[in-house]
């Protein structure tokens, strides 16, 4: 059975958005039954698991004693078994791989540079000089992928592994309304997450978190 690894414990503001979510989610779509190996806080840093994950994060996927890592490469990994997450000709599988990509480089960093400067770093002088344009920035990118949406229900003809990947990068700036705000990519994030695998898997990684903060991040 594939074992994927994610996190024991996150801070409340990071659950649902950790990245095993998204093999998950494409797990779910395809079928393909998992089950996790739960890092607590520092197992990320055991020389065990750096030489499997070199920077220690989450996911890597094993199967059959061989370790992945990277979201977008098990993705694309999961995705070649289902026909649900990639089409069987040719050109759809480009298409699809070259949207994994695209949320992956083209979106991903400049909503999570927004989405970081509000969340760990809002108080500094440097963020609050540098938001606006930050945000000006992630509107930019967002503005062409609405324009590509307009009129489209999914960004090929029907939803595959591109999408799953881009509504998972759409979700990182919820915080804000750049995303829901939108008239186009609002309702294309609620289409691909109102899917029931999407459900199945984020209610999974709720599941899995340990509801208690680690002694260090406990509170007094």
């Amino acid at each position: 059975m594939i074992t994927i690894t994610a996190f024991q414990w996150v801070p409340p503001f990071a659950r649902g958005q950790v990245r095993d979510l998204r093999i998950r989610w494409a797990l779910e779509e395809a079928g393909i039954p998992y089950q996790t190996k739960l890092l607590a806080i520092g197992d990320g840093d055991a020389p065990d698991y750096r030489a499997i994950q070199p920077w220690g994060q989450v996911p890597a996927m094993e199967e059959d004693g061989e370790w992945l890592f990277e979201s977008g490469a098990i993705l694309l990994r999961i995705a070649e078994r289902s026909e649900v997450l990639c089409p069987k000709d040719d050109r759809g599988r480009a298409r699809m791989i070259q949207w994994v990509f695209a949320a992956l480089n083209s979106v991903e960093p400049h909503v999570q540079a927004l989405a970081s400067i509000d969340l760990f770093y809002k108080d500094e002088d440097w963020a609050k000089a540098r938001r606006s344009g930050a945000e000006a920035f992630a509107r930019m990118k967002l503005a062409s992928l609405a324009r590509r949406l307009k009129g489209r229900d999914y960004l090929e003809d029907g939803f595959t592994a591109g999408d799953l990947m881009m509504a998972t990068v759409l979700r990182i700036p919820e915080n804000t309304d750049l995303v829901t705000g939108d008239p186009v990519l609002g309702p294309y994030l609620e289409r691909c997450t109102a899917r029931p695998a999407f459900k199945r898997a984020l209610d999974a990684q709720f599941a899995d978190f340990t509801a208690e903060p680690p002694p260090q991040f406990a509170t007094a």
